[in-house]
């Protein structure tokens, strides 16, 4: 299984800001059968952001647990109409030099990036992750319709967390979300905690698009799988209400605690064969990320396996 959209698991994420803690996050994901991942950085302001790349990039590598694909940057050049449970004053507008910056200190390592799709200097931002094999998505977005199929046309064919902060689906006005659901070729990532989508649009989602196009993820925060309170995620305090993560001081929700085994057996739950939640949690999205040899258990490809009984319990798990 593999993560593309993670935070933090067991009380580590990159936000620690230390290698370590990146290390022991690949430990602790290996023991719930994720086998590999993109640790993924909030929307922060420049300088943090780079803080937190020049301070964990020395993890990769070093890893004896879940692989480490390269970093997700959520932002910063985001909507600040959609910043779900960004901090307003870390949005910024889209300088390359800012990301140049990041991508120089994270040594090429970064695999993917949400991005509004509507903002000023999209299509160079959008070229400029083409020519570094980043896969550039639309999320944290208050895009119309319009203008999302404009960044589909530039490559923008992903979307972060499918209908979570982002312009919902009007009969007169699609948005973002109509513009996912009526464009096949429109991939998108799934949180199936049951919360940030309701179960029955999560098996719509299976009946109106091609099963290659779905993609499981967590956004899981740090303090999932925590037992002792408090718990903070991004330096703020949350609390676990009603099955997710949410900000103490104003009840955004702020993350799932969904694990992905947790996830297939809700895909399962929620209508999809086996077969199909598996494909959502490996082979889709190590096709997003070009990794020839990953997501598919097959001759030449790494032997990253995990065993689970018929009650979704975990038995083992093998990393190449």
């Amino acid at each position: 299984m593999i993560d593309l959209h993670i935070h933090g698991f067991a009380g580590f994420g990159p936000e620690l800001g230390t290698e370590q803690a990146l290390l022991d996050m690949s430990l602790a994901l290996a023991q719930e059968g994720v086998t590999a991942f993109c640790p993924t950085l909030y929307c922060g302001k420049p300088e943090d952001m780079l803080r937190l790349v020049k301070n964990t990039i020395g993890a990769f590598g070093q890893e004896k647990g879940s692989h480490i694909l390269g970093y997700h940057l959520e932002g910063p050049f985001i909507s600040p109409q959609k910043p779900g449970v960004m901090k307003p004053q870390d949005i910024a507008p889209v300088d390359l030099n800012v990301l140049q910056e990041l991508y120089n200190a994270a040594q090429g390592r970064i695999a993917n990036m949400t991005a509004a799709p509507e903002l000023p200097n999209i299509t160079a931002l959008a070229e400029w992750c083409k020519e570094r094999n980043i896969v550039l998505q639309s999320g944290h977005t208050n895009a119309t319709y319009e203008e999302f199929l404009q960044g589909v046309n530039l490559g923008m064919t992903h979307a972060t967390h499918l209908f979570n902060a982002m312009s919902s689906f009007n009969h007169r006005a699609p948005g973002a979300a109509g513009a996912v659901l009526m464009h096949p070729e429109i991939s998108a990532e799934i949180i199936a905690d049951g919360v940030h989508v309701h179960p029955d649009l999560v098996a719509f989602l299976r009946r109106i698009k091609p099963i290659e196009n779905l993609i499981l993820v967590t956004d899981a925060l740090l303090p999932t799988a925590q037992k002792n309170p408090p718990f903070y995620a991004n330096r703020e305090e949350v609390v676990f209400d009603g099955g997710v993560w949410k900000r103490k001081a104003d009840g955004v929700i702020a993350g799932s605690a969904l694990t992905m085994m947790q996830g297939v057996k809700n895909l399962v739950r929620f209508g999809y064969t086996l077969p199909e939640a598996i494909a959502c949690a490996s082979t889709n999205p190590a096709r997003l990320l070009s990794l020839r040899t990953k997501g598919l258990f097959a001759d030449g490809y790494d032997a990253d396996i995990v065993i689970f009984d018929k009650e979704f319990r975990i038995i083992k798990t093998f990393i190449a």
